[in-house]
């Protein structure tokens, strides 16, 4: 993992940023402009996965079989032990960037994403999950205080890879996702109560069922915080 440093600027505004020179941070301003470095030897595992390969820009997981995560809601049961990839911070705005490959998955639930992990009962993630030949879920799940929920649109079973962007504006998160990482489509916005300072942020993939597959991640970026303040109804 040595000599594997992706440093890009908050100052970026574009998806595909490239490395800009660092500027002092402005101190006056709750939305300082302020330059994070992305050095994959600060990203953390919460759990090994089967395997995993790191070279230059590109991440490479091979998920254990019942590995997930979710916790209570519907389904009863809770599920805390999918490989997870994290690095910290305490800045409050931000964008992360990540391109996931995952040709091989072929299994019902397959999945890896965009995480954002606090602890068992607090976290968020993004991803596609594998259903069936002919359709997948292009979904999030946004976990507070214990409980799951789970929002999905259906896509074509073909679709194998996705780009998502993490956005934090303070303890408030959004999740887009993109086939090109130019043209951005929303998929969530939500509330973290834990998120009030440190997070942790980055990847992860998880194989629920009887299953194993490799998920590949590459184009890993930090931006300024391309979900903007809201300019319509003014807060009461």
């Amino acid at each position: 993992m040595k000599n594997i440093i992706m440093t890009f600027a908050l100052l970026a505004m574009l998806a595909s940023c490239g490395n800009k020179e660092a500027k002092t941070p402005n101190t006056n301003s709750a939305e300082a402009k302020i330059t994070m470095t992305l050095n994959i030897e600060d990203f953390k595992w919460t759990r090994e996965p089967e395997s995993c390969v790191i070279k230059e820009d590109t991440v490479e997981v091979v998920t254990k079989p019942h590995t997930d995560l979710w916790q209570r809601t519907y389904y009863h049961f809770q599920n805390d032990n999918a490989p997870v990839l994290q690095m910290k911070t305490r800045e409050k705005f931000f964008s992360f960037i990540v391109k996931t490959d995952f040709a091989e998955s072929h299994r019902r639930f397959d999945q890896c994403g965009v995480v954002m992990y606090l602890d068992s009962e607090n976290w968020l993630k993004g991803s596609i999950e594998y259903e069936n030949e002919e359709f997948q879920h292009l979904g999030s799940v946004a976990t507070n205080h214990g409980y799951s929920d789970w929002a999905t649109t259906a896509i074509p079973a073909d679709v194998k890879s996705m780009w998502y962007r993490l956005s934090r504006r303070e303890d408030d998160f959004c999740i887009e996702c993109s086939t090109d990482g130019q043209e951005w489509s929303q998929m969530r916005v939500c509330h973290m109560y834990e998120a009030q300072d440190e997070i942790n942020f980055g990847i992860y993939a998880c194989s629920p069922e009887d299953s194993s597959f490799k998920a590949v991640f590459t184009n890993m970026q930090l931006t300024e915080c391309a979900w903007k303040a809201h300019d319509g109804q003014q807060p009461d």
